[in-house]
């Protein structure tokens, strides 16, 4: 069994999510001559070149070598131009193919690469560009146990990740995960604002609001306790706290998350549907 230090990777598209991967491989022992990367982009390939130390190509067939694994990090509007194009050099490879590709199945990349192809379908999401990332993961009939943990630890050079046992749960990582990270930023958002108009200044309101969300997550990390407890611990009777989560419920914020995350299920849902 290869280690991962001793694997080849290839990036097939090298904007800010492929970069970032690179830099956590880096940063888990990979050298820089294990990594090659393609894109059309000059300006990207000049970050992943200058930043890194990585080969980078124009063309997505040049110098593809014989990678252990190949990592499909282009927009979900061009994968399949860019899929269809490299089917001859992944079959020729063997490779894994990882995509990170939002709202692109499994089917899709089998009709697009070859239906033998080993494939992993994963839903990062923006903290992986600070090494903060959670992602969802799921492999197709043709991954086997040694290319699973080789995918755990890529992707955990960026954070955390989870494999789901039915491709339909992606959608709902998508929804969790994927889209979080933007109901924290408003929540925070609205939080501050509220803070100033209150009478505090916007630096203060944006770095106690800032520390708050931080401090919290990790609480609720490395608590024994879950968020629940935590909350109530955090609640006393009739004190600042207990009005304001009285408030919440008077407003019905559970129903209003529920509908939310359940929007950004179902349009991920139509995404994978138009894409088809």
């Amino acid at each position: 069994m290869k280690k991962l230090t001793d694997l080849k990777v290839r990036f097939v598209g090298a904007g800010n999510m492929a970069t970032s991967l690179i830099g956590g491989l880096l940063k888990r022992g990979f050298l820089p001559s294990q990594i090659t990367a393609s894109d059309p982009g000059g300006h990207q390939r000049q970050i992943a070149t200058e930043k890194f130390g990585v080969q980078t190509f124009g063309d997505n067939n040049s110098h593809f070598g014989i990678p252990d694994v190949v990592i499909l990090a282009v927009k979900p509007q061009i994968i399949q131009q860019v899929a269809l194009d490299i089917s001859n050099s992944v079959a020729e490879t063997n490779a894994l193919v990882i995509s990170i590709a939002a709202g692109i199945k499994i089917e899709h990349l089998e009709q697009w690469l070859a239906d033998d192809t080993a494939i992993v379908r994963t839903m990062p999401n923006t903290p992986a560009l600070i090494g903060e990332g959670a992602t969802g993961l799921f492999a197709n009939k043709n991954v086997t146990k040694q290319q699973r943990h080789l995918t755990e630890g890529i992707m955990d050079s960026v954070g955390i990740s989870h494999w789901v046992d039915a491709e339909f749960k992606i959608d709902v990582v998508t929804a969790l995960s994927g889209s979080g990270p933007a109901y924290f930023f408003l929540f925070m958002e609205y939080m501050q604002k509220t803070a100033i108009e209150l009478g505090l200044s916007p630096e203060v309101a944006a770095r106690l609001t800032e520390q708050t969300a931080l401090g919290s997550a990790i609480l609720a990390q490395r608590s024994a306790d879950d968020i629940t407890m935590l909350r109530q611990k955090v609640t006393s009777p009739n004190g600042t706290t207990e009005a304001a989560l009285k408030s919440f419920d008077s407003n019905h914020l559970e129903q209003v998350i529920k509908q939310a995350l359940t929007a950004a299920n179902d349009r991920s849902i139509q995404l994978s549907k138009d894409f088809s």
